[in-house]
């Protein structure tokens, strides 16, 4: 049962819950309240003393509006609702004296500050500050910290607000920041000097609200308002979070998260954030023709000839589909190769995953389902490394009492676990649980006997989620790009067309087409070249782990000679006799929810009819994790100097603690 209160805020006469705090009460009648140190997705601090408000009848001074609850105010001597002031003369001069306390050591860095432009000190003080000081003695200098290769410091901008503090305990569930220190000398510190370990702690460059802790890459390179934003998804993982990407000109210049608290709620992954120095570097900006065993440049009417030739020379023909591909390539490459005779994949990595049962290959569970869940069953995944977001999630729930268990090799998940064992005995000899959800890997999925430990796994519940790794692979299997015996029939091709798989291993002796963004594994074996464009760099569909169609929008333009994927299929069908029938990509979609309608639901996560898998044999080896190196799983992660360097990182540190 609820608990309404009536409440009056400046006049407004309102009724929340009565759990409510002060400052959510005041966002909710539209009342803006100024803050720094509460942020509603972390615990309350109650320290910067910014979001002060006058409470009528109450204590002749101030009250912190984010500490104080609805509940806790007294009505008027009448039984009268209980009344707020937020412009009342006492806070705008509690205002006033707690920004100039704030402002005492706050250095005047704003020209050189990279936050300037998009600084709440910035903005709080300009709306609620006064425009002098009466502060004449020497300001506070503090040494800056060494937090690893992603966050730049400077420390005597801290405010102490510790929000930064906060998400590394509560939500990256790593303990080496933290305060020390009384009074004066107080400040926010690695303890023993420590870089951060985790894959989300670029997250403490948006919460900071001063210009305390920067992006170290994009440091003294734009100002936002240079910048030209777009809001789009990402594709580094299957989560497909939220995004932002900002763009200078033709260079993308950095990406920040959107809020969206179906998916990732307001947090992106360090790979999300810091990938885009990939998108620069080691480009296919041209088409590419091997003759006598070596690549040249061609232009693209030869490139498409050849390929063209190819294709219609072939005795056996397949296509692949790789793990960055949009829905509308993949549907269109599936179109083009089975026109020909050919088979398409999109399961490159030989998991067992049945078409045409999407319960099966998706599940039945929203990705926010998670934190209220009271079990939660983690079958040959880490999701740590595969979607260290979506383990972000699963952390709230173990924090609100959710019991983990997993099955699979041990590892630090940022969470208590209860561990079940490592092999697929450990799996069936966990008791099936109505209330709990199963959340199955890749690494469970890509082994001979996958599609027996899918069945095993929908045997223990009737909720379920398949963490894909892929960004694509939900999309092109919802548009059919699978061939019955999987792997099998690419591996028979005498001709190969490779839309982006750069993670498969293709032997000598078939001829080799490959289309994508990067000179990686996939061009190497090439023989002849077509270069596409990043995710960046065009429209496309995706669908996402838990089988939400995302849109993604182009930010920039592909460089040089580089072409959108769909357009160069287009181009290539001509060069065969088989034209497609679409002219735009508007076209193209059109065809494509005329045959997949739920990809038309942008944004919603469609119902999953459950169907069981068959019960099949289960081996008896261990589950393996599918992902070795987080930095470094696809080719715009492989093509960044950063990530490179992240992943040394990493493995320095891994050595450090096995020889502990």
């Amino acid at each position: 049962m609820t608990d309404l209160r009536k409440i009056i805020i400046d006049d407004n006469e309102i009724e929340v819950e009565g759990a409510m705090t002060l400052i959510q009460a005041c966002e909710q009648a539209g009342i803006e309240v100024p803050r720094f140190c509460y942020h509603e997705r972390l615990s309350i601090a109650g320290n910067c003393r910014m979001c002060l408000v006058e409470v009528v009848g109450g204590p002749p001074k101030p009250a912190a509006s984010c500490a104080m609850q609805v509940r806790d105010l007294r009505p008027g001597p009448e039984g009268q609702p209980p009344v707020v002031k937020t412009n009342s003369p006492m806070v705008k001069k509690a205002r006033e004296g707690v920004m100039e306390f704030l402002l005492i050591n706050h250095p005047l860095d704003c020209p050189i500050c990279d936050q300037g432009g998009e600084c709440d000190l910035q903005d709080q003080a300009m709306a609620y500050g006064v425009d002098f000081s009466r502060y004449r003695e020497p300001k506070r200098a503090v040494e800056d910290l060494d937090l690893g290769p992603l966050v730049e410091t400077h420390m005597t901008r801290c405010i102490s607000c510790t929000r930064c503090v906060r998400f590394t305990t509560e939500v990256a569930g790593i303990s080496q920041m933290g305060q020390t220190g009384r009074g004066e000398d107080a400040e926010i510190t690695a303890y023993l000097g420590e870089t951060l370990d985790s894959n989300l702690q670029g997250n403490i460059i948006d919460l900071c609200p001063v210009g305390a802790l920067v992006s170290k890459p994009y440091a003294f390179t734009a100002r936002p308002w240079e910048l030209t934003k777009t809001e789009t998804i990402d594709v580094m993982d299957a989560l497909g979070s939220s995004i932002r990407v900002d763009t200078k000109g033709r260079e993308v210049m950095r990406i920040l998260p959107r809020n969206h608290d179906g998916v990732n709620e307001e947090w992106i992954s360090d790979k999300t954030r810091f990938v885009w120095d990939g998108l620069r570097r080691q480009r296919l900006d041209r088409p590419y023709v091997r003759e006598n065993g070596k690549l040249r440049p061609a232009n693209w009417g030869e490139a498409l000839a050849k390929a063209g030739e190819a294709i219609k020379g072939a005795t056996k023909l397949a296509g692949l589909v790789g793990d960055l591909a949009p829905v509308e390539a993949a549907y269109a490459l599936k179109q083009l190769i089975e026109g020909q005779g050919g088979v398409v994949e999109c399961r490159t990595d030989g998991a067992k995953l049945p078409a045409g049962n999407r319960s099966a290959y998706v599940g039945n569970v929203a990705v926010e389902d998670i934190e209220d869940a009271r079990q939660i069953i983690l079958v040959g995944t880490n999701p740590r490394e595969e979607a260290p977001v979506l383990n972000a999630r699963i952390r709230k729930a173990w924090l609100k009492g959710a019991e983990v268990v997993v099955v699979g090799p041990a590892v630090d998940l940022t969470y208590d676990v209860t561990h079940a064992g490592t092999d697929r005995k450990a799996l069936t000899g966990l008791k099936p649980q109505d209330d709990a959800i199963v959340i199955v890997g890749q690494g469970a999925l890509n082994e001979a006997d996958g599609a027996a430990v899918l069945a095993a796994a929908q045997a223990l519940t009737g909720r379920m989620l398949v963490l894909h790794t892929a960004a694509s692979r939900v999309g092109a299997m919802d548009a059919g790009a699978t061939a019955e015996r999987c792997m099998e029939a690419v591996q028979e091709a005498d001709v190969i067309f490779n839309l982006g798989a750069d993670e498969v291993e293709i032997g000598a002796g078939a001829f080799v087409i490959y289309q994508g963004s990067h000179g990686d594994r996939g061009a190497h074996r090439a023989d002849v070249i077509l270069p596409g464009a990043a995710y960046t760099e065009e429209q496309g569909l995706f669908v996402n782990t838990e089988g939400r169609p995302q849109l993604a929008l182009r930010a920039g333009f592909a460089p040089g000679e580089a072409k959108e994927n769909w357009a160069i299929l287009r181009a290539l069908s001509g060069e065969i006799d088989a034209t497609q029938p679409w002219d735009s990509l508007a076209q193209l979609r059109q065809a494509l929810v005329v045959e997949v309608p739920h990809l038309a639901q942008i944004d919603t996560v469609p119902e999953n009819d459950w169907q069981l898998l068959p019960k099949g044999s289960l081996g008896a080896a261990d589950f393996r994790y599918v992902i070795k190196d987080f930095y470094l799983t696809n080719p715009i992660a492989r093509a960044s100097e950063l990530m490179a360097e992240l992943s040394r990182n990493a493995q320095a540190r891994a050595m450090e603690m096995a020889a502990e």
